[in-house]
């Protein structure tokens, strides 16, 4: 079983948002597949099933910065492996549109990974990182995540959210490994920037 979670705020008025775009991405597969996504603990989820491998797809409904109750929660329940799990989320420090997987990692100062971490005890689980771009010189961080984007951003955002999909689905199907070479290259085939920021980490 593969427990897909995607982080978000709840609720009408945060729909759309930066920091909703790993939700956006699990809604977009669960659109894809026709998957209904009902309520469960602190969770909204719904099964999918891939050339016979099994996943869970999962929006939390607590708010991002205290994620970790929920997935906590939704791993115990489904007895998920660590290496099972797939967290999407958010990044500031990659260019809006772009996206990064990796097997494991800090949580690079996003607040739900933080959390999730310290629920878990554990940092050794999949993740995918959607680009959000940084906020203008002079605007707090906290204020910019909670916006919605730019017009002009719109379309790249839409292109990351499938292309994220498209990667989840390689995920489940064949692991992280399979995702991370076939979407990683892309990414930098298509950007010369190359810079992992906060996340190079051992």
């Amino acid at each position: 079983m593969r427990l897909i979670v995607g982080l978000g705020n709840p609720g009408r008025r945060y729909s759309g948002t930066r920091h909703n775009v790993g939700a956006r991405v699990v809604e977009a597969l669960a659109r894809r597949h026709g998957v209904a996504l009902r309520e469960e603990g602190w969770a909204e989820t719904g099964a999918l099933a891939l050339d016979g491998r099994r996943a869970l797809l999962a929006r939390p409904q607590t708010y991002v910065n205290v994620s970790g109750a929920a997935v906590a929660d939704l791993r115990r329940r489904h007895r998920v492996s660590l290496g099972d799990l797939l967290v999407i989320f958010d990044d500031l420090d990659l260019p809006v549109g772009q996206m990064r997987l990796r097997a494991q990692g800090g949580h690079g100062g996003h607040n739900g990974m933080r959390s999730i971490i310290d629920a878990l005890g554990e940092r050794g689980f999949p993740r995918l990182r959607v680009g959000i771009g940084r906020p203008p010189q002079g605007r707090d961080p906290a204020d910019y995540v909670l916006s919605r984007f730019a017009p002009d951003d719109l379309p790249a955002v839409e292109t990351a959210v499938e292309r994220g999909a498209d990667a989840v689905e390689l995920f489940i199907r064949r692991g992280i490994e399979a995702a991370m070479n076939a979407y990683n290259l892309r990414a930098t085939r298509s950007s010369h920037n190359l810079h992992d920021g906060p996340y190079n980490e051992p």
